[in-house]
């Protein structure tokens, strides 16, 4: 499904905060590695970024931890996309870090977020972070790290600040102490435990950001392997990838959801924003509702 003009505004829009995007949007999780583990085309990931933004994406996500032994997906940004387009809104993570061979470190403590902030600003050549999230594993109190980031934003290094990996309760407690624009979850088609947050965001006016929407229960191995016959069923009656279906579903679950697909691959990155103008029934959102869990 790639017939007609390829527009990421097709979905609509959200704003976060101040800013406002495309509901479909672009993850750089993959752009720094081969499904293999070998490094990536770098010219051919040039063009994918580049080639997204011409196609109306205008909402980017990264991290500084994603990187292999030669790519990372923040400088690689900054080459295809510096000086960036005025209403490119960059998203980044922090919270989790990595070491410079790979192997991944503690959790940041409070006082060491500045420097991963500092640290994607370098990358990216930014002076501020158009919207930083803070990563979460593990449900204890958010506060502090929180705080943390809220004084950065103050300073003026961050422009918006969302969360990533959390529960109602920690999305809570960080609207207590800052505003919140978005929350990144894994959710998808067969991955929907976290119905109830999507809600809470749709009624808190607060931007819901699935990660994995097309990996599925196949996470970062990516999709494929995994896909319930009637997801196959859809995308055939629309002669359309399983890709499209589940990124199409994940766009009809509220206009406040968003969808961040990844890919190093030109044809893929076509496929994924044609996705944006795929019109499921309600028959078939019925449907794909009832597919279990993985």
């Amino acid at each position: 499904m790639t017939s007609g003009t390829v527009d990421a505004a097709a979905a609509g829009t959200w704003r976060l905060g101040d800013l406002t995007v495309n509901r479909l949007g672009f993850g750089a999780m993959r752009l720094t590695a081969n499904a293999d583990g070998g490094p990536s085309d770098r010219e051919r990931v040039l063009t994918v970024l580049r080639r997204a933004v011409d196609l109306g994406v205008n909402h980017i996500d990264t991290a500084a931890f994603y990187f292999s032994p030669l790519r990372s997906a923040n400088e690689l940004i900054n080459r295809a996309l510096a000086p960036y387009p005025k209403d490119l809104v960059v998203a980044t993570k922090v919270g989790p870090g990595k070491d410079p061979s790979g192997q991944w470190l503690p959790p940041a403590r409070p006082e060491q977020l500045r420097g991963q902030v500092e640290q994607n600003l370098r990358e990216l050549g930014r002076d501020h972070l158009d919207l930083v999230n803070l990563r979460v594993h593990g449900t204890e109190s958010i506060g502090e790290r929180f705080a943390a980031l809220a004084r950065l934003r103050d300073a003026g290094l961050i422009r918006h600040l969302g969360v990533s990996n959390v529960t109602v309760d920690q999305l809570t407690e960080a609207q207590s102490i800052a505003p919140v624009v978005c929350v990144q979850n894994r959710y998808g088609v067969d991955t929907r435990r976290h119905d109830d947050l999507l809600r809470l965001c749709g009624q808190r006016g607060v931007a819901f950001v699935p990660f994995f929407a097309i990996a599925g229960t196949g996470r970062e191995a990516g999709a494929g392997h995994g896909d319930d016959d009637e997801v196959r069923a859809v995308a055939r009656a629309h002669r359309a990838s399983t890709a499209q279906v589940r990124l199409a579903w994940t766009l009809r679950q509220g206009p406040h959801v968003l969808a961040i697909p990844g890919t190093g691959n030109p044809d893929h990155l076509v496929a994924n924003v044609a996705a944006a103008a795929l019109s499921l029934s309600d028959d078939e959102l019925a449907r794909l509702g009832a597919v279990p869990p993985g």
